[in-house]
């Protein structure tokens, strides 16, 4: 599994109920838009029901995997653990914690452990790494599960993550059948705030902002806000007319899979890092970022600021194959 398997599982999601199910109602008001796509709204309903039934009424026992083919940090024995098949004990219902949860449970029965992602983001966390909040060996005393494989685009939460992609569709079936400006932005506007407060209700009933997971709450809040940005962006853009501010990203926009796959995939970086003077810490990537650091005398104000500088970067590098005309998609 994978982001881009993700992705493609939530586009057939969303092709599917298109193709099959919509109606052929035409589209004259708020109520007939509802009649034309109630099909599709129930079928997401649904996914998010039964994600909640199985998310807290499963039972999940207790099981063990190989630490010998999980240990990503050393091929040498981890201190802290005695023997290279540790167990992992829950016997629960209902837990969202790291190592007993029923997202983690579907996938260890239906992929299998040494098909899951090996580095989870439970392992940079202070029970699981001594050098928190990055990855490192774990404590002495770390519980049995730091080791143990996660994979946070697994089965029961891309089919969350499918109900995204479905609430992406609404957006466009609104831009299809709204041809006034003003009109979109207000039904956008009504959507997205209504998703956001549905997350941050079902957050404060009990149900946790995970992305790992894909909770309701994370669907919820996470495509609202979007909706909301989305709102933003297209009245300075479409109805403003205001498009010269924004040429970064319709720049990045036009060249948005090399961008993922050199930036957000580490690789440039990756490579960058792999030059460096006498010490592998002496690099031009993290040499730059402890000198933005150092200048704005905070850690994490200086890791924002090179985080933007990044973004820039890309940003001018899309804008570069742009005036090329390169472009390279699928």
């Amino acid at each position: 599994m994978g982001v881009l398997q993700r992705i493609s599982i939530g586009y057939l999601f969303a092709s599917i109920l298109e193709i099959w199910f919509a109606n052929d109602y035409p589209v004259d008001s708020s109520k007939a838009f509802i009649r034309r796509y109630f099909f599709q709204a129930l079928a997401g309903i649904l996914i998010g029901l039964s994600y909640l039934i199985l998310v807290y009424g499963l039972y999940v026992p207790d099981w063990f995997f190989e630490i010998s083919s999980l240990n990503m940090e050393s091929r040498s024995p981890v201190s802290g653990y005695g023997s290279s098949t540790q167990t992992v004990n829950c016997g629960v219902r209902g837990s969202l914690e790291p190592p007993c949860n029923v997202v983690g449970l579907i996938d260890r029965l239906l992929l299998g452990e040494k098909h899951l992602y090996q580095r989870p983001v439970y392992r940079r966390t202070k029970e699981c790494s001594v050098n928190s909040p990055d990855y490192g060996p774990p404590p002495s005393n770390a519980p049995g599960w730091c080791l143990a494989p996660f994979d946070p685009e697994g089965i029961l939460s891309s089919l969350m993550a499918a109900i995204t992609c479905l609430v992406g569709l609404h957006f466009g079936h609104i831009l299809v059948h709204v041809q006034d400006h003003l009109q979109r932005v207000i039904f956008w506007s009504v959507f997205s705030v209504f998703l956001t407060l549905a997350g941050y209700v079902l957050e404060l009933a009990g149900v946790p902002l995970s992305k790992p997971l894909y909770t309701l709450s994370y669907m919820f809040i996470t495509a609202g806000v979007s909706g909301l940005l989305l709102v933003v962006l297209y009245y300075i853009v479409d109805v403003k007319c205001f498009q010269k501010p924004m040429i970064l990203f319709q720049w990045m926009g036009m060249n948005a899979l090399i961008l993922y796959a050199l930036a957000a995939c580490d690789l440039f970086s990756g490579a960058l890092q792999g030059f460096y003077w006498y010490s592998p810490e002496n690099n031009l990537v993290d040499i730059t970022e402890r000198f933005i650091q150092a200048a704005f005398n905070s850690k994490k104000w200086g890791t924002l600021v090179f985080v933007m500088l990044e973004i820039l970067f890309w940003g001018l590098i899309a804008g570069f194959l742009h005036a090329k005309k390169v472009y390279i998609k699928l």
